[in-house]
């Protein structure tokens, strides 16, 4: 695949002698693990998962002098809003015994408000003003900024894990000025972009996106009917139609998070106007995010609300399978049902059954590649448990020999893939390992 980024000669990864300091910090969550590492008897998937969980605070992590926490994607050195926040999923479930994981997640969310702040269009950051990152995109992205996607889900994450956090420790200190502030800005990027073609200052225009002319300048038309416009989807590719409506609903989710927060600051300006957003967007989402397939009512991926829509899964998330992840507080369970049996078949485009692994890719990756992000995302969403097992197996047994996930592999030979260096996939298997451990392991057991 074209690489059309720069790095300047600035090669920003995590030495091992940081990678020791850093874990060093987390003894306390070392010991809260133990016990969870003791009920895993089969070796593979006990060492895959420790591997997996600690991937994030070993190689990710930049610790900043301002207590604020820099988190590289992996193997490029860049911040992703997104990626970001799901990388350190897995350590909530420890957060309210150990100080460390509470100090990684304030300083992460810290981080993740002042990049909102310094540019709440973009999906990728650099960590300093180096001028890394896709330079020869137009407009030129600022120095701090990796690059300017817009994706409604870069948005959405911050707030998915700091409403996860306070739930799990209540800890409130998290909401300062710039918390209120980002949210400001989230909440007018929103609404500007319910109206993009009259109102939006956003075009981008890539050398790496094959379809770049229809997001140079406005993009195709599309209805304004209460949805908010989206240029790019979670995989960082371009939209077809305007509307990607699993972000939509995750706007929703996360606003009817939000209000309440707001609502307990004595804060009912922002809590109502998070509650007038998320039900303009909910009711939009009732109009035009259900379409037919095989006579059977199913969400689409998008649409442009003028009658087009695009039929088939993506396996970066918020996509049509992690609807019940992203805790999308509307969704019509029989319809997600017959969605699922579709995306989770030959009739998505990019579902693909192979020797070594199967399961949903992407556009974003070669034709025939199985995105394990997908897999995970499955067992995730199922409470069947000899299906959990199955995929975790599935998962172990297709990591090339590395013990590490990937972002995509060849589903027919495993040691053919992309990525070995993708932390949002290491960390979303250990979530994923940790809220199903009841079905993965039995319970005499644990």
């Amino acid at each position: 695949m074209k690489t059309t980024y720069t790095t300047k000669g600035q090669d920003e990864k995590i030495s091992s002698i940081t990678a020791e300091m850093n874990l060093a910090q987390f003894k306390d969550l070392e010991q809260a693990l133990a016990p969870v590492l003791d009920s895993i008897a089969d070796d593979t998937l006990r060492k895959t998962f420790e591997r997996c969980f600690f991937n994030t605070i070993r190689t990710t992590a930049f610790f900043e002098e301002d207590g604020t926490v820099f988190l590289l994607t992996g193997d490029i050195p860049a911040m992703w809003l997104r990626d970001s926040a799901a990388q350190v999923l897995q350590y909530l479930f420890f957060a309210d015994k150990c100080e460390s994981v509470r100090k990684l997640i304030r300083g992460l969310f810290r981080k993740q408000l002042k990049l909102i702040l310094t540019d709440p269009y973009a999906n990728a950051f650099n960590r300093t003003a180096n001028g890394n990152g896709h330079i020869d995109d137009l407009p030129t992205p600022i120095p701090e900024v990796w690059e300017r996607k817009f994706e409604l889900d870069s948005l959405c994450y911050p707030f998915f894990l700091a409403g996860k956090y306070y739930a799990k420790t209540g800890d409130d200190s998290i909401f300062t000025g710039d918390f209120d502030r980002a949210v400001d800005v989230m909440l007018d990027l929103f609404e500007t972009e319910q109206h993009h073609a009259a109102k939006s200052p956003y075009y981008h225009d890539s050398d790496y996106q094959p379809k770049k002319e229809k997001f140079v300048g406005h993009g195709d038309p599309v209805a304004e009917n209460g949805l908010v416009w989206s240029g790019y989807r979670p995989s960082d590719d371009c939209c077809e139609y305007g509307y990607y409506l699993p972000g939509n609903m995750f706007i929703v989710s996360i606003l009817t998070t939000l209000a309440p927060i707001f609502r307990k600051k004595k804060d009912e300006a922002r809590a109502a106007r998070c509650e007038k957003l998320a039900e303009v967007v909910r009711r939009a989402l009732d109009e035009c995010a259900v379409t037919t397939k095989n006579g059977k009512k199913i969400y689409a991926l998008e649409t442009d609300g003028l009658g087009h829509y695009n039929l088939m899964d993506d396996a970066n998330l918020p996509n049509l399978l992690s609807l019940p992840y992203i805790e999308y507080p509307y969704l019509d369970e029989e319809i997600y049902r017959n969605t699922r049996d579709f995306i989770l078949c030959k009739e998505n485009p990019y579902f693909f059954e192979g020797k070594a692994i199967t399961g949903i890719g992407s556009p974003h990756t070669p034709n025939g590649y199985v995105w394990p992000l997908s897999l995970i995302t499955e067992a995730l969403t199922t409470n069947d448990a000899q299906r959990i097992r199955e995929i975790v197996t599935m998962l172990v047994h297709s990591t090339g020999g590395t013990g590490y996930m990937h972002e995509a592999v060849y589903k027919d030979d495993d040691t053919v893939f992309t990525r070995p260096w993708f932390a949002w996939a290491n960390s979303l298997f250990s979530y994923m390992v940790l809220c199903k451990l009841d079905a993965i392991v039995p319970n005499e057991k644990k």
